[in-house]
């Protein structure tokens, strides 16, 4: 064992940055440039449909890996994106023409919440400001009377109940059950359904979730990420300490809504259809599970257990499809028992100190003599100085 220095910290520091900016630029190298040259198109849109999925899961993993908040109302959030992009493609029409389910509800005249949607650069603003503002005032209402935990999973849940009802029943607004078909639509001037759309779609998906990584990247280093965990692992010594995190938790709540609500408008525009039933228990709940699997706390593996939990989901459903469900849950029962950090948490805290060892590379530990020589501690004290 060795002990480790400031200078050290601050190199280690660097590699990880050096290591994770590498992983992301041949992450989209192979995406962007290498699978669309491998894969059919149906393979290429299923991959889209999964990386937006990714993007949600970022998102739950900003509030619950780093601040400790298990929501399992993100279906709003998601769907509230997958309406506002299918609204505005619905509006592509000629002048005086309504969508066509209107006609069928006897509605002649154009709702009033409908008409800004023909503008695009409003709709892509508000497929993730309206869900940020949701989450926002949601947020604020709970955790100002300081409602957490399990308290505050319910109430999330009891929250996406009440959307799905609502949206469920809005026949003559928002076509209810039926929901909002995109495929048949256009977008400045090509067929959402073509491969030429899809193709951008997909590109446009790996753009938003480097940009998603890297927010959430951003907002868990430094100090307000230090002060995020804190919330999550002591919320009353950090009311201790001075700080009131019902602002913080608020802004972080509402940042994880508008990742959801731009995730949600591209799985809308690659899977051609937003019904209600996106917002049913079952699949706020799988977002929690992707996270899980993948390794809640790591970003990284939120990505990861996203993209093994749906392909494994398809290709057991194709390969064994009366009895696949048993193997989804034989896979769950595992990470649970076997994984409880997930595969990036065992990655790092077992199978890669065991692959070191086996190198004979020793792991460095974090004891010091004395309290000053500790790298935090230096760093805190450059930082204030």
């Amino acid at each position: 064992m060795t002990n480790i220095t400031f200078s050290q910290v601050r190199q280690e520091q660097k590699r990880k940055i050096l290591i994770e900016i590498a992983i992301a630029v041949g992450a989209i190298i192979i995406l962007s440039l290498i699978l669309p040259l491998i894969l059919s198109p149906f393979r290429l849109q299923l991959l889209g449909r999964f990386l937006a999925l990714t993007i949600v899961a970022l998102g739950i993993d900003l509030i619950w890996g780093y601040t400790g908040l298990l929501s399992l109302g993100h279906g709003i959030f998601f769907a509230l994106g997958g309406y506002g992009i299918a609204m505005h493609l619905k509006l592509q029409l000629p002048d005086g023409q309504l969508p066509e389910f209107f006609t069928l509800y006897g509605v002649s005249d154009l709702p009033w919440f409908w008409k800004p949607f023909y503008s695009f650069p409003f709709t892509v603003v508000a497929i993730f400001v309206i869900p940020a503002i949701v989450a926002g005032i949601l947020g604020y209402l709970v955790f100002r009377n300081r409602i957490k935990g399990v308290y505050f999973s319910i109430i999330t849940q009891a929250a996406l109940i009440v959307f799905f009802n609502f949206f469920n029943g809005q026949q003559k607004l928002i076509n209810g059950t039926n929901g909002l078909k995109t495929d048949t639509e256009t977008i400045f001037g090509v067929v959402a359904s073509s491969q030429t759309a899809q193709f951008a779609f997909y590109q446009f998906t790996i753009l938003f979730l480097l940009l998603a990584y890297l927010l959430c990247r951003w907002l868990t280093s430094g100090r307000f990420g230090r002060l995020l965990i804190a919330i999550r692992d002591d919320e009353n010594r950090v009311r201790f300490s001075g700080y009131n995190p019902t602002g913080f938790k608020v802004l972080v709540f509402a940042v994880s809504g508008a990742i959801a609500g731009i995730s949600g408008a591209l799985y809308t525009l690659q899977t051609g259809i937003i019904t209600p039933s996106i917002m049913e228990v079952a699949f706020s709940i799988e977002m929690v599970i992707w996270v899980a699997v993948g390794g809640r706390g790591t970003l990284l593996g939120a990505i990861i257990g996203t993209l093994l939990v749906r392909f494994g989901q398809t290709f057991l459903s194709e390969e064994f499809p009366e009895i696949w469900l048993f193997f989804q849950g034989a896979l769950f029962l595992m990470v649970v028992t076997v994984l409880p950090d997930g595969i990036v948490g065992w990655w790092n805290n077992w199978a890669w100190i065991k692959l070191k060892s086996v190198f004979g590379l020793q792991p460095k530990l974090s004891t010091y003599p004395a309290i000053e020589q500790n790298p935090e501690v230096e760093m805190e004290k450059e930082n204030i100085g």
